[in-house]
């Protein structure tokens, strides 16, 4: 078996829903996991609890004093999940228990999301939900028309949403199932808007790259720069700034793309119909959201496009560096042509004057030699004299004439 089977196998299993059938409150805190705040949760919970937590693990659950509290360690946030059976005189909308509230109270900056459901028996609440506290509340039959559940998305001082499920003919498993659906949906709504003021951020900053690409731009198609070397260094400056700006963008603008995605198949899941004339809950959130999720995917995408314009600005100002160069390239080239047939003409005179000279010397050495032997009183006829000298001096100065043509032709 390979060694991580069992690992990958069990995933299937993995973020159970807490099943149940009676009324009930489930508290439900997504808290950041920032400079090691999960595993600090983790060992808070063990603690308060009086038991061994695997650090290591994904998720948890824990029976306590007829509660079940259910924890999830995900990539960038822990989620807490409390199940409290809810008992006749209990408050509509009540404060979490104790141990619970300690822990929100120690790690309240890092509460990104806070949501408390409340789950009633088939009963019909008024029209208006006056009752349950909502103002204009989005409503709908989710699960087929088995259930219905309304919420008006405003929070309480204390940042809390508020969840209102009636249950007409959901079970156990369905209840539990519906119940976890409509808590990703805003668990991962609220990770997605994250990048919305990252977006707005970027948005000023990118307003200002654009206008120094179109300053950069003139600058490089009006050419009055005779050395490229100063645009190409404040196109290299830019292109720096450029990536070091988005670095950190592009993972955050990644995982609200991701999130996103969750939220529109978990609303899809609910299988929502309307309810009376109010509107419905998906649409309510889809309406609202998706403006979010387009404007951070159109900033990435601005983002992205700057950085390849900024590229090509780059290439065109090489190319042109390239073309200066070629042409520096081709005028040296033909000064050298020029140079060196100048300096052909001179080598081909100075062979000439180099015959010439080197005839003058052989003849005089053979007129010296010839006048020797008149001395000697061996001497010659002009006549003869001339017949001999002439081949020979014709044969030196052939022989130097071909010797200086072989090694001008190699």
């Amino acid at each position: 078996m390979h060694p991580q089977r069992a690992t990958l196998h069990n995933e299937l299993h993995a973020r159970p829903s807490l099943y149940f059938s009676e009324p009930a409150h489930l508290y439900h805190y997504a808290f950041l996991d920032a400079d090691g705040a999960c595993d600090r949760l983790i060992a808070r919970l063990a603690e308060d609890l009086g038991e061994w937590l695997d650090q290591d693990a994904a998720q948890g659950v824990l029976s306590l004093e007829g509660m079940v509290l259910k924890w999830e360690r995900h990539t960038e946030f822990f989620t807490l999940s409390l199940l409290v059976p809810r008992q006749p005189d209990t408050a509509t909308w009540p404060a979490p228990p104790a141990m619970l509230a300690e822990i929100i109270d120690a790690h309240r900056d890092q509460v990104i999301n806070a949501t408390l459901i409340l789950v009633e028996e088939d009963v019909q609440p008024d029209g208006d939900l006056a009752a349950y506290g909502f103002k204009d509340p989005a409503g709908s039959h989710i699960g087929g028309g088995d259930a219905t559940v309304w919420s008006d998305f405003r929070l309480t001082e204390d940042g809390v949403n508020h969840l209102l499920i009636v249950n007409r003919h959901l079970n156990d498993y369905r209840l539990g199932r519906m119940t976890r659906r409509l808590l990703e949906i805003e668990t991962y709504r609220m990770m997605a808007s994250l990048a919305l003021p990252l977006a707005k951020e970027r948005s000023g900053e990118l307003r200002c790259f654009e206008q120094e690409l179109a300053a950069l731009s003139d600058r490089n198609a009006a050419a009055e720069d005779t050395d490229s070397r100063p645009l190409l260094r404040d196109i290299t400056a830019l292109s720096a700034r450029l990536v070091h700006s988005s670095a950190g963008a592009r993972v955050r603008f990644s995982a609200t793309d991701a999130y996103a995605k969750i939220v529109f198949s978990r609303i899809e899941e609910l299988r929502e119909t309307r309810t009376g004339d109010g509107q419905r809950l998906g649409l309510f959130i889809l309406r609202r959201f998706q403006p979010t999720v387009r404007y951070c995917s159109a900033i990435d995408r601005r983002q992205a496009s700057l950085e390849q314009s900024v590229a090509h600005l780059s290439d065109l100002l090489r190319t042109r560096a390239q073309v200066e160069i070629e042409e520096q390239n081709a005028v040296m080239l033909k000064s050298l042509n020029e140079r060196t047939s100048s300096q052909l003409k001179i080598q081909k005179a100075v062979e000439g004057l180099s015959i010439i000279v080197i005839s003058y010397y052989i003849i005089s050495l053979l007129k010296l030699s010839l006048e020797g032997l008149d001395a000697v009183g061996l001497g010659m006829e002009p006549r003869q004299a001339a017949a001999i000298v002439a081949p020979l001096g014709i044969l030196i100065i052939g022989g130097l004439a071909w010797r200086i043509w072989k090694l001008r032709r190699h």
